[in-house]
C-alpha cells in the first residue's frame, strides 16, 4: 500500500514511484508542490559539492526549495555529507543542536541499505520522533564498488571497481527508500 508522502527530485528507473502517493522526477517541477503530505527530498547535489564549479546542467535554487518543503511540510532531505547547502540553509551538521524549525541532521552510509558504494549521506529530518530515526539506523555493509576511482600520479588507487553509470551511482536502495518513506509517514508539523 502507498504512503500519503510526496517524493521530490527522483528517477522514476528508482523505487519510490511503488512506494508513495505523489512522486515529482525531472520532467515534474518539485517546485509545484503544495503540501499536504510530508516529503522526502533527493535535491540535485551537484551545485553543492565539492566539485560545484563543473556542474553547470543543475538547478543550484532546487536544494534550498526542498529544504523550505521539508520544513514546512516535515520528513526528510537527503544530501550527500558535508553539502555546502547545509551551512547555506543553517541546517544542523550531525554533531550540532536542533535548528529553529526543532530539524536534525544524521549522519549515515548508504552501503549499510544495499548500494554498492559506501556513500555517506546527511538526512535532514523535520518533525520526526529522534528516537524513530536513531532506532532505524543502520550500520556495516560491505562495498563492492567505488564512485569515483582516487587516482594519483595517473594511477587508480582503489581495489574496487567504479560504477560508470550516472544513474547506478545516484539510485537509492530499496531498504533505504522504504525507510525514509516511513520515516516521513510520521512526520508531525504545525502548518
Amino acid at each position: 500500500m502507498k504512503k500519503n508522502v510526496a517524493v521530490l527530485y527522483v528517477d522514476p528507473r528508482g523505487p519510490y514511484p511503488s512506494l508513495v502517493t505523489e512522486w515529482y522526477d525531472q520532467r515534474r517541477d518539485a517546485r509545484t508542490y503544495a503540501g499536504p503530505w510530508p516529503v522526502v527530498a533527493h535535491p540535485p547535489c551537484g551545485p553543492w559539492g565539492s566539485l560545484f564549479a563543473k556542474c553547470t546542467k543543475q538547478d543550484k535554487t532546487a536544494a534550498p526549495h526542498a529544504v523550505q518543503i521539508v520544513r514546512r511540510f516535515g520528513g526528510v532531505l537527503e544530501h550527500p555529507a558535508f553539502s555546502k547547502l547545509f551551512r547555506a540553509c543553517t541546517m544542523p551538521f550531525p554533531w550540532e543542536l536542533p535548528d529553529a524549525w526543532r530539524g536534525r541532521t544524521y549522519d549515515l552510509n548508504q552501503v549499510s541499505w544495499g548500494h554498492p558504494c559506501r556513500k555517506a549521506t546527511w538526512l535532514y529530518v523535520v518533525g520526526i520522533d529522534p528516537q524513530r530515526v536513531v532506532a532505524g539506523l543502520r550500520t556495516g555493509g560491505k562495498p563492492t564498488h567505488v564512485v569515483t576511482s582516487s587516482r594519483k600520479n595517473g594511477r587508480v588507487t582503489t581495489l574496487l571497481p567504479e560504477i560508470t553509470r550516472k544513474w547506478e551511482r545516484a539510485i537509492t536502495p530499496l531498504d533505504f527508500a522504504v525507510w525514509l518513506v516511513d520515516l516521513a509517514s510520521q512526520a508531525k508539523r504545525e502548518r
